[in-house]
């Protein structure tokens, strides 16, 4: 197994990690946690306990990843974005409620957006920087502001199409909207 760990990362024994996964500096991933094969995690990230991370992710300085996050394949998380776990937190609480979140195939979070937790984020759509998600995102949406409203829709190359399009201009990829 091919697997690189900077050596100021703490990452647990329980944690597993894909194949040609790099793990940079200052990184730390907890207990259970299970990232994909060929991701890169960069510096200063947060990988909380038994959080699932898909194959060939690329997860940007700063970000954290909160118990109950799911990330599928090929999902970019942009630099210093974060998400939510818990709809009422209280440092003094011991009544913590985990909610899940999803974020699916091929997405985009923009740097410095908030995730809202319970949300899922529909393959290959793009939050754009800044975002607060509160809500779903459908596939291919591309959603922006506080909270996150939906603008238009992107095709899986990342390019915005044009409105009422499926082909897109750029790739020539046809997009199942």
């Amino acid at each position: 197994m091919s697997v690189y760990i900077h050596h100021t990362a703490e990452v647990s024994e329980t944690a597993v990690i894909g194949d040609n996964t790099k793990i940079w500096n200052l990184a730390q991933v907890r207990e259970g946690a299970r990232i994909g094969s060929d991701c890169v995690i960069s510096k200063n990230v947060y990988i909380d306990a038994e959080v699932i991370i898909g194959n060939r992710c690329k997860i940007q300085n700063n970000v954290n990843v909160y118990r109950g996050v799911t990330v599928e394949d090929d999902v970019f998380l942009g630099p210093s974005m974060t998400f939510t776990n818990d709809m009422y937190p209280r440092a003094a609480s011991t009544d913590w409620k985990i909610v899940k979140t999803t974020v699916k195939r091929g997405a985009s979070v923009g740097a410095n957006a908030t995730i809202i937790c319970g949300v899922t984020i529909g393959e290959y759509a793009m939050v754009g920087a800044g975002s607060v998600v509160a809500k779903d995102v459908p596939r291919h949406a591309l959603v922006v502001g506080n909270p996150a409203r939906v603008i238009g829709y992107v095709c899986r190359c990342g390019r915005r199409l044009p409105v009422n399009e499926r082909i897109c201009p750029v790739c020539g990829g046809l997009n199942n909207l």
